[in-house]
């Protein structure tokens, strides 16, 4: 075949895998014209259908109130909690995502396919209503933890269409109402509403599943920012200090924090510590249980690849480039340590190796709940207990962890609780965090 016909396809390919590379590559230059549902004549203005509206007055919620967005990779599913007129937030919705690529674990860097893990500000900027994924919500990825960490990545979206590199895809029947959820919220004063990505809902029983994983000890703090929602259902002041999250700190002087300088004395609200300790003796018990059940067992997270070959043979399709990547729950499995080379990386079929094991033994995490994995940097730590942190009531449960917030009045149109908006990567070496409204004065007292 002479050199002249091969030219267009090998060029067809290159730009296809660029594409992939570069995340969902979702710019405006490249938009495409889509046929608009029967149903919606402006997708941008498409209102939220009646039965959410009606959902939404029934729970004490105002159209244009505050919300959260939380996604839980495992399980495949996108939740858009929103505030109540008491302050609180509650769950008004929630999709099965459609798509996402690589594993569990947080992305990082540019081109592995990963949907990112975190906390990220979304503000007005980032919604996108001339995507070519119908319509899109920029992730915010890299954040201020990203950076500091030096990971690398563009155009992580969560978006429609169906198809995923690196994003989180819905339906466009989905990400209509999604985007509704974000413009009213941001009309009614919200300056940035947060995004909550985690691989999975940290509960005892899926962290002692999970325990094994080379993501573990990041799992781990991103833990502590779940834990304090679950508690106050309001989503979680965030600020970076010493390449690591941290939530709900009061920083001496009121400075504001530096991602990759050390950490300056901080505390916690006394009454949010009391109810920590509360939720994590809690914990802890259940953790106790969860591994009596998986002593002897490592979880396998399951490869997109074989996430969507389980959607296709469900559908009798063997189109992989188009399928849906279906559900890790249902595509993993849990084997025998035993019958495992390494439990950090377990690939079924394998035997044990001699090797060392690079986590803590069951008897460890059995009694601290906390492995350190190969992500921290430095020296091994040792394993500490979550219930550790902070003293445990002698009668303590996850009902009496929730703290009573007397409504005292509608919601503010501004979410008080959002951090401030995301500053230039150029300015990492000073401190990018100014100090806010503390959450507890707000939170204590509402």
């Amino acid at each position: 075949m002479p050199a002249s016909r091969m030219t267009l396809p090998k060029a067809a390919l290159l730009l296809a895998t660029a594409a992939l590379l570069g995340g969902c590559n979702d710019t405006l230059d490249s938009v495409t014209e889509k046929k608009l549902p029967d149903n919606v004549s402006n997708k941008v203005e498409q209102p939220l259908p009646d039965s959410i509206l009606q959902s939404m007055k029934a729970k004490g919620m105002e159209r244009n109130s505050p919300i959260a967005i939380r996604i839980f990779k495992e399980e495949g599913v996108l939740e858009i909690w929103k505030a109540k007129t008491d302050g609180r937030f509650d769950k008004i919705a929630d999709y099965q995502i459609c798509a996402w690529s690589g594993r569990l674990g947080p992305k990082v860097k540019e081109g592995d396919r990963q949907a990112p893990e975190g906390f990220y500000n979304l503000t007005p900027a980032n919604l996108n209503p001339a995507s070519k994924y119908y319509l899109a919500i920029n992730t915010g990825f890299p954040n201020r933890f990203d950076a500091a960490n030096g990971r690398t990545g563009t155009n992580l979206m969560i978006h429609g269409a169906c198809s995923s590199s690196g994003c989180y895809s819905m339906t466009d029947a989905q990400i209509l109402e999604i985007y509704a959820f974000a413009r009213d919220a941001f009309r009614g004063g919200q300056q940035t509403v947060q995004l909550q990505a985690f691989p999975f809902r940290m509960s005892a029983e899926n962290m002692a599943r999970h325990r094994y994983s080379p993501h573990y000890s990041f799992w781990q703090m991103l833990k502590d920012g779940y834990d304090q929602f679950e508690i106050t259902k309001r989503p979680p002041e965030v600020g970076v200090c010493d390449r690591k999250y941290v939530f709900n700190q009061q920083v001496e002087g009121g400075k504001g924090l530096n991602p990759n300088a050390s950490c300056p004395p901080m505390t916690t609200p006394p009454q949010l510590s009391v109810a920590l300790a509360s939720y994590n003796a809690a914990y802890q018990r259940d953790y106790a249980k969860a591994m009596k059940k998986f002593e002897d067992k490592v979880w396998y997270d399951p490869t997109e690849a074989e996430r969507k070959a389980l959607v296709a043979n469900q559908l009798k399709s063997h189109d992989l480039a188009f399928a849906p990547t279906g559900s890790a729950l249902k595509a993993g499995k849990l084997l025998k340590i035993s019958e495992v080379a390494d439990p950090a990386n377990p690939v079924p079929g394998s035997k044990q190796s001699t090797m060392p094991v690079l986590f803590a033994s069951t008897e460890t995490a059995t009694k601290g709940g906390r492995v350190v994995g190969p992500e921290t940097t430095g020296t091994t730590a040792a394993p500490q207990s979550v219930a550790a942190l902070a003293p445990a009531p002698t009668d303590a449960g996850l009902a009496s962890a929730t703290v009573a917030l007397p409504a005292t009045g509608p919601m503010p149109l501004a979410n008080p609780l959002s951090p401030p908006p995301q500053t230039s990567m150029a300015s990492l070496d000073t401190p990018t965090e100014p100090a806010a409204k503390p959450f507890w004065k707000f939170w204590a007292t509402r």
